[in-house]
């Protein structure tokens, strides 16, 4: 239990990272820990990111039961990732501005600076197409398509970031870099 603690503490304090640097809305966005094969920790449906407590968590386990109806609308496709990926530890559902509306135009995101060419490389741009059956689909499109990508995050048109990681804080530089990269790219279009 004090493990599970300490691991709630720690998605606190990255929600909180990723909420001042505009990665999650409000109430937008997910965030999540495996804690054994069948079990993991995620954001409840209310959460409010800026400011998230211990109590915000809810632990699911493969099982679904009545803990699933408090959790995060993307608690299956975190489940389905940790079931698929084994080096997925954590995983995250985030919207940052400048490169989600780089999807929007883009088939794939051709980073030009040093940091996100070296450390992530181009981004292929998933179309999900149909908005009004996403959810019904996403969980078995997100962790194929990361699996056939072999990257550890799926841009999806118009909908975000699906990231996972073995460390918190790789995740959360990984996203800061291609959010950097998105708005140099924004910025050059603009001098």
């Amino acid at each position: 239990m004090e493990m599970e603690n300490y691991l709630k503490q720690e998605l606190c304090s990255a929600s909180s990272s990723m909420f001042a640097k505009n990665f999650m809305g409000i109430f937008h966005g997910s965030i999540s820990v495996k804690v054994e094969d069948d079990k993991f920790i995620i954001n409840s449906k209310d959460a409010v990111f800026d400011s998230l407590k211990s109590s915000d968590f809810v632990t699911l386990y493969s099982k679904k039961d009545y803990r699933w109806k408090s959790a995060s609308i993307d608690a299956n496709i975190h489940l389905m990732i940790y079931k698929n990926i084994s080096e997925a530890k954590y995983v995250s559902y985030t919207m940052p501005p400048f490169i989600t509306s780089l999807s929007l135009k883009n088939d794939t995101i051709k980073v030009k600076d040093y940091f996100g060419s070296t450390i992530i490389g181009d981004l292929e741009v998933y179309d999900p197409k149909n908005f009004d059956t996403w959810y019904k689909r996403a969980d078995e499109e997100i962790y194929m398509t990361l699996l056939s990508t072999q990257k550890d995050m799926l841009l999806i048109k118009g909908y975000g970031l699906i990231s996972y990681n073995r460390d918190l804080m790789e995740l959360i530089k990984k996203i800061a870099i291609i959010e950097n990269s998105a708005k140099l790219i924004y910025y050059s279009k603009n001098v």
